[in-house]
């Protein structure tokens, strides 16, 4: 089977592997058909760590698939040949006292999919757990279907904040994860939504989603721009999901006082100097955020019910087409918003 794997920082490679035996007891054997790439593999291709996991080579990478089970394993009767399912990348316990209270994303024996400790979904085939494995609506087509794991995320972040009908919310980073935050918050009841990048195709794509108000930061000072647009107040809520040392300080100085700051964005640099004096100073709730809970059904109930647009998946390329597609994304070029590599017959 052909995989993509990262054999050092932004050096892809296409490889021939050995199909896969059959699935275990409890697994199903998965023919990928898409995966999106997502802002994490990014941290991996550029710096080749999230945080203080590092790299070790090879690695496949790819966290957003949906396939068809080709095959089920001795005591699977949940799934069937021919299912079409998308992967809850996390793998959990189930039995630990967070995965119990309802926060599974903190599982203490997790085991990841699509980074150092378990391969990911840039590949033709993978194996995994039959309760990862979840149906999607006959409706959706493959390509719908990748949306899911990002839109868990953000129906994950609505959760973990208090967003009250009228609330003014400014994202910061207008990439796939910034632009469906800032449609939940939409649909959760925020009133004035703002959008800040320095990239103008993707405030063009947040227009294009329905966000009100984009900010572009190479030409605008953010938070004084905020401030004249919030008559000095500043917003009730900001989410970073550019998550750079210079959003993390702008995001807390465009907090109203006693507002949220929500930190998405993984920071690649480890260690840096946050002005938690200004955070201090206005008694600011500062929360960070962990993956998407295992969230994935609130997702496909907004799919379905057409509440996220897909005008974001702006880019569909080939397996073979997969470190291109890294390029692009790293790159920020040709108007890249979503993009996904898909793996027809």
């Amino acid at each position: 089977m052909r995989t993509v794997e990262l054999v050092a920082q932004r050096q892809l490679e296409v490889c021939e592997r050995p199909m896969l035996p059959n699935p275990a007891q409890g697994e199903v054997l998965l023919r990928v058909r898409a995966v999106g790439l997502c802002g994490s593999d990014l941290h991996w291709y550029l710096d080749g760590r999230v945080g203080y996991n590092y790299a070790v080579y090879p690695i496949i990478l790819g966290h957003e698939p949906v396939g068809e089970i080709v095959a089920v394993g001795e005591g699977v009767t949940t799934h069937k040949l021919g299912d079409r399912v998308a992967i809850e990348p996390s793998i959990t316990c189930g039995t630990c006292e967070f995965c119990t209270s309802g926060r599974p994303n903190n599982c203490i024996r997790s085991v990841f999919m699509g980074g150092m400790q378990y391969p990911g979904f840039f590949r033709e085939y993978a194996t995994v757990p039959a309760r990862n494995a979840e149906h999607f609506p006959e409706k959706f087509s493959y390509l719908q279907a990748t949306m899911i794991e990002p839109v868990a995320v953000a129906v994950h972040v609505m959760e973990l904040v208090t967003l009250r009908p009228g609330d003014s919310v400014l994202v910061i980073g207008a990439g796939p994860i910034g632009l469906l935050t800032a449609t939940v918050a939409k649909l959760r009841g925020a009133g004035q939504v703002f959008i800040a990048d320095r990239v103008p195709h993707r405030l063009r794509i947040a227009r294009q989603m329905g966000v009100e108000t984009q900010i572009d930061t190479r030409k605008d000072n953010l938070v004084d721009t905020i401030m004249d647009l919030t008559a000095g107040r500043g917003v009730d809520i900001v989410f970073d999901a550019a998550g750079a040392p210079e959003t993390i300080q702008m995001g807390i100085h465009a907090t109203r006082p006693s507002g949220q700051y929500v930190l998405i964005g993984i920071p690649s640099a480890l260690v840096f100097d946050v002005d938690l004096h200004a955070a201090m100073n206005k008694e600011l709730r500062v929360q960070t955020v962990k993956r998407s809970n295992a969230k994935g059904h609130e997702a496909m109930e907004l799919i379905a019910e057409g509440k996220i647009p897909d005008t974001m998946i702006t880019h569909i390329l080939s397996l073979e087409q997969t470190p291109e597609a890294f390029d692009i994304a790293a790159e920020c070029r040709d108007g890249v918003g979503k993009l996904v590599i898909e793996l027809p017959d």
